[in-house]
């Protein structure tokens, strides 16, 4: 008879310790663990906590076509390249009359144009229909599963790309499906709305100036794909948002600012409804930054024009498992 596996006792745990009993037989790979130490495996050395970090715009000003990840796998001790555990931003560059192949195992793919114009087509695949959508600055659309998307640029383009190629690395998925079309948000649609937005009286109280872009094919969670999702928001000049948070990562592409807008991010808030301790964050106009999820966080803009940002979340993925819980301060 196989012997049982021991539990030790908490005394016998040193702080920060993974010891876990392991079965009597060598070569099964069942191990237990006391609860208390192992049900917030979430820390420095075992699974790693999503660091705040930024992207300046520097990195796709100029040079030669290319994709560029953003890539914090090595922090996050994650197969890469993946901005969080779940998704995977870039920057691509495109020069004038070149394309550039964006291809991943993802089923759901999303693009918005900082510079430039160009066309984008994908060939049929399975039961993936083929795609041809011009887009120019401004521009966002959503590819869903599918073969390798070829991005020609008519002038020299950049694109910010994120994908949830690394969610399906570790489920060990391929997406063999599409679950919504390949969807086209025209960037003077948006802009006109949103100024519609912040023309509305109402709006005047708003914690958050923004338009979140659903999908006719997703009603339920309103949402731009079945795992991401996006905001075109604006923050007006001298603005000051009370903070919030929710339980996605997000990937905040800032689309436009001046010197003086920023985000402050933190743990926890103080008596008055503030972050406490707050890591400060400088918006660069082409830049990106990551908003670590259950983060309180509040964008404020000191200067003297409206900045707008796009922050792109697996809140879909959220959504549908009844997780997101976003919390507003006060």
């Amino acid at each position: 008879m196989t012997q049982a596996p021991e539990i030790r006792s908490s005394s016998s745990f040193e702080p920060g310790a993974s010891a876990g009993s392991a079965a009597a037989d060598p070569a099964t790979k069942a191990q237990l663990f006391d609860y208390r130490q192992a049900a917030n495996p979430v820390r420095h050395g075992l699974t790693e906590p999503i660091p705040y970090h930024q992207w300046g715009p520097d990195l796709h000003s100029s040079g030669p076509s290319r994709v560029i990840p953003l890539d914090l796998s090595q922090e996050l001790g994650t197969a890469g390249p993946s901005t969080s555990p779940a998704l995977a931003a870039h920057f691509l560059r495109i020069e004038a009359g070149e394309g550039l192949p964006a291809s991943a195992n993802a089923t759901s793919s999303l693009f918005f144009v900082l510079e430039g114009r160009g066309l984008c087509r994908r060939r049929a695949e399975g039961p993936s229909p083929a795609v041809s959508l011009s887009w120019q600055a401004g521009d966002l659309f959503v590819l869903p599963a599918g073969g390798a998307a070829l991005l020609e640029a008519e002038t020299s383009s950049v694109l910010y790309w994120v994908h949830d190629g690394p969610l399906l690395h570790h489920l060990g998925a391929t997406a063999s499906e599409p679950r919504f079309q390949a969807t086209h948000y025209a960037g003077t649609w948006l802009r006109q709305e949103l100024e519609a937005l912040a023309a509305d009286p109402s709006s005047a109280n708003s914690n958050r100036l923004s338009l979140l872009l659903a999908n006719r094919d997703l009603p339920a969670s309103r949402t731009v794909t079945h795992t991401l999702w996006a905001m075109f928001g604006m923050v007006p000049a001298g603005a000051v948002q009370a903070p919030h948070r929710h339980q996605s990562v997000a990937l905040d592409l800032i689309v436009d600012c001046d010197p003086g807008c920023h985000t402050l991010v933190g743990t926890e808030l103080d008596a008055d409804g503030a972050i406490r301790n707050p890591t400060r964050i400088d918006w660069q106009a082409g830049g990106a930054f990551v908003t670590p999820p259950g983060h309180w966080h509040a964008h404020v803009n000191a200067s003297g024009r409206k900045a707008l940002l796009l922050p792109i979340q697996d809140a879909g993925l959220h959504t549908y498992l009844r997780s997101l819980d976003i919390r507003f301060a006060g």
